[in-house]
């Protein structure tokens, strides 16, 4: 035996715990695999849950179009002043009502009486003139009267009954044109007593005063004049009785809007109120640049909170559903899916996830409003995994 043989070998043995460390590794990697597959095959899906929501039947509508507008006045108007004057009185403030007739206003009327007087004093010479010359006539009219007598007994000559007959025509149309001169002067001051009269500015309408634009003191005109200093209108009066909606549709949907269409309105200012209203009428004319058509919308009912100018929200609406449909629940249209040709839903019910065929009442945008299988109150699922089972294991996402 040589020293060879009797030597000890170490790198046997490390040459077999190598490999078995190695296997080692490879089950631990192994069972960790299969630890995260079967983890993720049996992992709980989160799904988005929504409540589905009562509402009364036979009285719910569709809605068609959505809208916005503003509440405008049908009849209002600047008050202003037929001539032209100075301002003396304002007899009114901000948020007055105003009855038809009523004073608002007086414009300086001196310059006017003035011109007045001038035209009862012409009035008067007029009339007296006219009294002489009726006088005057009459006495020509007896003259030639008599000197025809004469001639035909041949006592006067021709040529003086002639002359009478002359004077006594020219006195009757001096007389007719004094007449008509009378009436000038009556119409004259017929024309001076009305702008008298316009000096003092009335309410055209009922209405309420939004605004006031005058003061004792200024110039007012019918016109505008005086480079901006001379005001053209008092106030603005409002009939609150004319109010109604004005929108602006874009002209792709006006198909969907109808003289008469029942509309749900909400004023910006009180966002839980649902007014009831209803198309007036659609101007038959659209608006080039913006491609929309105007609409106006009257309020079944006025109310004190109606203001000229308010920003509204309105729904176009379809006819009431029939009256033999039932009371039924609100789901987002998004709840609901197609299968096969039917209607489905998924209720979350107790961690599970339940399908149900459902029938669709009516339809709009967002919402759908369903009749049957699913009852006011249950949780019904939205957002859920694609592939979804009945009966399968979910869990709620929350907020």
């Amino acid at each position: 035996m040589s020293i060879e043989e009797l030597r000890i070998d170490r790198e046997r043995p490390r040459s077999g715990n190598s490999r078995a460390f190695a296997w080692a590794v490879l089950v631990a990697l192994s069972l960790a695999g299969l630890f995260f597959w079967w983890r993720r095959a049996n992992a709980v899906p989160l799904v988005g849950a929504t409540m589905a929501i009562q509402t009364a039947g036979g009285g719910a509508r569709e809605t068609v179009l959505n809208a916005s507008g503003y509440v405008t006045a049908r009849r209002q108007a600047t008050v202003s002043c037929k001539v032209t004057g100075q301002i003396t009185e304002v007899l009114f403030e901000e948020g007055q009502k105003a009855q038809t007739g009523q004073v608002l206003a007086r414009v300086d009327p001196s310059n006017i009486k003035t011109s007045l007087q001038l035209a009862q004093a012409q009035l008067t010479v007029a009339q007296s003139a006219l009294g002489e010359t009726q006088a005057q006539w009459v006495q020509a009219s007896n003259e030639c009267c008599r000197v025809l007598s004469l001639l035909s007994n041949r006592v006067a000559s021709a040529s003086e009954a002639d002359k009478a007959r002359a004077e006594a025509d020219g006195l009757s149309a001096r007389l007719e044109r004094q007449r008509a001169e009378v009436t000038v002067a009556q119409r004259q001051i017929a024309t001076w007593q009305q702008q008298l009269e316009d000096t003092v500015i009335r309410a055209p309408f009922p209405g309420v005063i939004v605004s006031k634009t005058a003061q004792p003191g200024e110039m007012i005109s019918p016109l505008s004049a005086g480079g901006g200093f001379t005001r053209t209108g008092i106030c603005t009066l409002v009939d609150m009785s004319s109010l109604e909606v004005e929108v602006d549709v874009n002209e792709n949907y006006i198909h969907r809007v109808s003289a008469g269409q029942p509309v749900q309105a909400v004023l910006d200012a009180y966002p839980d109120w649902k007014i009831p209203a209803r198309v007036i009428a659609i101007i038959p004319t659209a608006d080039r640049q913006k491609g929309t058509v105007k609409v106006r919308i009257g309020f079944d009912a006025l109310d004190a909170r109606m203001l000229p100018d308010m920003g509204v929200k309105v729904s176009f609406q379809a006819g009431p559903l029939a009256s033999t449909v039932a009371a039924g629940v609100l789901l987002p249209a998004a709840a609901v899916h197609e299968a096969n040709g039917q209607q489905v839903v998924w209720v979350l019910r107790e961690g599970r996830a339940q399908r149900r065929t459902v029938q669709v009442s009516a339809t709009n945008d967002d919402q759908m409003l369903l009749t049957s299988s699913v009852a006011a109150g249950e949780k019904v699922i939205v957002d859920g995994p694609p592939g979804l089972k009945d009966g399968a294991t979910v869990r709620e996402k929350q907020p």
